[in-house]
């Protein structure tokens, strides 16, 4: 078995958790290869390492001194190396660092370095190879992966290690200048090595023992999901519940290989995996028909009723293209035979949202458009609710008995998630109903 375990900044914050990531990549064999994002918080108010990149390019765009800023990081990474007693030499990596600065390196460059020397102290630690991202993950002008390079390149470059150490977050341009993901992107960096090593599992390492059925800090206690299928965790992602990077799900989804979210600070804990969607047979073991609740608030509804709309071709069509000429994603679209809502986040519309009435009004030739705002969508998600009577009744009744006005429905036709629109003052106690009414 092959296992591509990635750990995030909170497992390499300092070096108690280095020797905590060593404990559990010695644990198995089968932990062949291991992606390593920079060194995170320590505690509460501390700083980032990635934060503090950005900080030192910052000072070099504006002419402020940097060298402040690159002692902070600097001397992060040397109590590291002293702590462990390693004998990577960043003093001639921090030499070329500012080097590199005075040379006015771009902003990618800078703030790569801290999965680099992260990368190079843990494979100094574990006793293993060091494999540079720039090497083998390769990015295309336009900014997105050169799929087949990467997948040839690494290969073939993992093939001839037993162990290997990768830094996550970069890869470079066809030039050979580094070229970094969005943040966060040390998962794709995890998901993209467990595709090229045709891994069995991805094991994705933070802080958090995999995805609860609910928030927290809404629901006391909410249960945890022990398997989601990747169909349901793009669902629930959207709406928030978010403990991975997006674009990390593709690379691994396409070649058919769980994710396993683990906690590194309580290793014995199993996580959550997320399977296949022709997996979802095996996805209930707790037994619950829902796999888990969402929810997002502050969305604008705008209402355009016009008479005989339903006899008329492409009023939906120019309503769309107001929101698409302003660049504006829009969330939901709720249909009547004369009517019909576009939900868009309120932060996107907020500056515009008078003009996009009158030209709704203008483009539509009607004069009902209304704007209602604060709402929030909740949406409850699962496989197993699909083609299941009674489903929608046990959320639209869970949340009648608490008072509860419903503003908008909507049911995709997969009817693996029904969503809800409520007001916002009632989001929390929505989100509550809803779970009580389906776990016990």
């Amino acid at each position: 078995m092959i296992k591509v375990a990635k750990f995030g900044g909170t497992s390499l914050a300092d070096a108690a958790q280095f020797k905590k990531v060593r404990d559990i990549v010695k644990d198995s064999e089968d932990r062949k290869y291991v992606v390593v994002s920079a060194p995170g918080k320590r505690f509460k108010d501390d700083n980032k390492i990635t934060d503090l990149l950005y900080l030192t390019h910052a000072h070099l765009k504006f002419s402020v001194p940097y060298a402040p800023v690159l002692k902070l990081i600097e001397d992060r990474f040397t109590s590291i190396k002293e702590e462990l007693n390693l004998n990577t030499d960043l003093e001639q990596e921090f030499r070329t660092i500012r080097e590199q600065l005075d040379n006015k390196c771009d902003e990618d460059y800078i703030v790569s370095r801290g999965e680099y020397l992260s990368a190079k102290l843990m494979a100094d630690y574990l006793h293993c190879d060091f494999i540079d991202a720039k090497d083998v993950i390769f990015f295309k002008y336009d900014g997105t992966i050169d799929r087949k390079k990467t997948q040839d390149k690494l290969g073939a470059v993992l093939a001839k290690s037993s162990k290997a150490i990768i830094p996550g977050f970069y890869g470079s341009l066809p030039d050979g200048s580094i070229k970094t993901f969005s943040r966060g992107g040390s998962d794709i960096t995890g998901s993209i090595v467990a595709s090229a090593a045709k891994a069995d599992i991805y094991e994705n390492w933070t802080d958090v023992s995999g995805f609860l059925m609910a928030d927290p800090r809404i629901v006391n206690n909410p249960q945890p999901i022990k398997k989601i299928t990747y169909q349901e965790l793009r669902e629930l992602s959207y709406m928030g519940a978010s403990v991975l990077h997006d674009e990390a799900v593709f690379p691994v989804r396409q070649a058919s290989i769980p994710i396993n979210i683990r906690n590194t600070n309580e290793p014995d804990n199993p996580g959550t995996v997320i399977v296949g969607d022709d997996q979802a047979d095996e996805n209930y073991e707790n037994g619950h028909i829902i796999t888990g609740i969402a929810g997002r608030k502050n969305f604008t509804v705008f209402y355009v009723h016009k008479e005989h709309m339903a006899n008329e071709v492409g009023v939906v069509r120019k309503a769309l293209e107001i929101f698409e000429e302003r660049n504006i994603s829009i969330d939901h679209i709720p249909s009547g035979i004369d009517s019909f809502s576009v939900v868009v986040p309120t932060e996107c519309v907020e500056k515009t949202t008078h003009e996009i009435v009158e030209e709704l009004k203008e483009r539509l030739n009607t004069e009902t458009v209304k704007v209602s705002k604060n709402l929030s969508l909740i949406s409850t998600v699962g496989i197993r609710m699909a083609f299941r009577p009674g489903i929608s009744a046990k959320v639209f009744n869970a949340l009648g008995e608490k008072n509860i006005n419903i503003r908008m429905i909507d049911q995709g036709s997969s009817e693996i998630n029904i969503i809800v629109g409520v007001e916002d003052r009632d989001f929390e106690d929505a989100i509550r109903a809803i779970y009580k009414a389906f776990v016990k």
